[in-house]
């Protein structure tokens, strides 16, 4: 079935609601109509209808948004949408009376009620094809945000366009990305108790939370993780590719699972995903912080060579390609300038006055990290502990993207102990 002759049949399925302008409307069995009932009104957009009692202006933003969102998602996963997409959004139930109220399907009633969405979905036999149609149920507010519409829409565009949304951790943490999406902004965007309970909270292992049960909903917290867990393989640029790929193989209806895309790659993104959370706040960019696992470590500098590595101000840590050797002095140098903030001034590799722009080090042995430790434009210092070697510029994670610049390293035992 072509998308105009789906797109056709949907539209057959509208008007869950009765039209309601602002004009009052003639009384139905000789009753007049609720005081408030003017206030709700139907919105239309290329790919929504919305229904609201939202002022004109919020609701033709919210019509705006969610043709983004949806831009976005079918560009995300290769698939048009299919159909129009009716919303129902509810600022204030007060101003619904009572006959309005009563066309809202019960569970979408019990949602709003709660303070939160659903998108509930019905499938009609179109001739040879079953067609599918969602409704979305949402309060225009969340905590000041707005994004539950969002949320919901994501849910209704894979209902309309796949017949399904895939694994509940893949479904609902994919709509919380829609929920929490602004326009231009790459990095960490979210609510503040969310980062401040995925901070606090005793980790979750992975493999709890790519449970492949195919049904939607759960407690807010596991909201939080399904949403962290989709945003950094999403965002990472070490496993990127492989998630859209993974995902669009999942509405396609594949059998395909997350063991089986990063099954080999278990330890790493364990890792990652671990750092990111212990760094996690507002504006934090995942993809700079993405670990280079392809870089190869040596422990052996032959006597009288250094080796170099180049360490850019605006990453997370960056491989050395240097093994330390625990109780081994080593010496370096950094040459070039940096700027460690997007209108700060250039500085060596000793940073300003307060430590912002330092070269420091860290060494990682079997995915675990020691303390950041100070190093500097130039000097020497005792490996601790055996490991391989990590460098960065010394910035708060989530500003990262406002440096520029690059300083080449020089390394190499200290003389004495070059020789064995």
């Amino acid at each position: 079935m072509s998308g105009r002759t789906i797109r056709a049949v949907a539209v057959a399925f509208l008007l869950l609601l009765p039209c309601v302008t602002a004009a009052a409307r003639p009384p139905q069995n000789g009753k007049k109509p609720g005081k408030n009932a003017a206030t709700v009104q139907d919105y239309y957009s290329r790919n929504f209808l919305l229904h609201t009692d939202l002022p004109k202006a919020e609701a033709n933003d919210l019509l705006a948004r969610l043709e983004t969102v949806l831009r976005l998602v079918s560009r995300y996963w290769n698939y048009p949408s299919q159909g129009i997409i009716e919303c129902c959004v509810v600022s204030d139930l007060d101003n619904w009376p009572p006959e309005l109220q009563a066309k809202i399907e019960p569970d979408g009633l019990a949602k709003i009620r709660e303070g939160a969405g659903v998108c509930l979905g019905t499938t009609r036999v179109v001739g040879k094809y079953a067609v599918g149609k969602a409704r979305v149920y949402a309060v225009a507010d969340h905590l000041g945000d707005k994004g539950v519409p969002l949320h919901e829409a994501v849910h209704a565009y894979c209902d309309q366009a796949f017949g399904h949304t895939g694994p509940q951790w893949y479904a609902e943490g994919m709509a919380e990305i829609g929920h929490y999406w602004v326009n231009g902004v790459k990095g960490v965007n979210t609510l503040p108790h969310v980062i401040k309970y995925l901070r606090h909270c005793k980790p979750r292992k992975l493999e709890t939370l790519i449970v492949n049960d195919e049904k939607r909903g759960g407690k807010w917290e596991d909201y939080c993780w399904w949403w962290s867990l989709c945003f950094f393989l999403d965002n990472n640029t070490n496993y990127s590719q492989q998630f859209r790929a993974l995902g669009r193989h999942i509405l396609a209806g594949q059998k395909v699972t997350f063991q089986d895309v990063f099954g080999s790659q278990t330890k790493e993104l364990d890792f990652e995903f671990r750092f990111t959370l212990k760094h996690l706040n507002q504006g934090l960019r995942v993809d700079l912080c993405s670990w280079d696992w392809k870089r190869k470590f040596v422990s052996r500098i032959p006597p009288g060579q250094r080796m170099s590595a180049l360490v850019h101000a605006d990453r997370g840590w960056q491989p050395s390609s240097l093994t330390l050797t625990a109780g081994v002095t080593y010496e370096y140098r950094a040459k070039d300038v940096w700027s460690a903030g997007k209108d700060a001034r250039s500085v060596d590799a000793d940073g300003a006055a307060d430590g912002r722009g330092r070269l420091v080090g860290v060494v990682m042995k079997d995915y675990k990290l020691s303390e950041e430790f100070e190093l500097g434009k130039s000097g020497s210092f005792t490996a601790l502990t055996d490991g391989d070697l990590y460098l960065r510029c010394r910035v708060p994670w989530t500003e990262l993207s406002g440096n520029s610049g690059k300083m080449t390293v020089w390394l190499r035992r200290k003389p004495a102990e070059a020789k064995e």
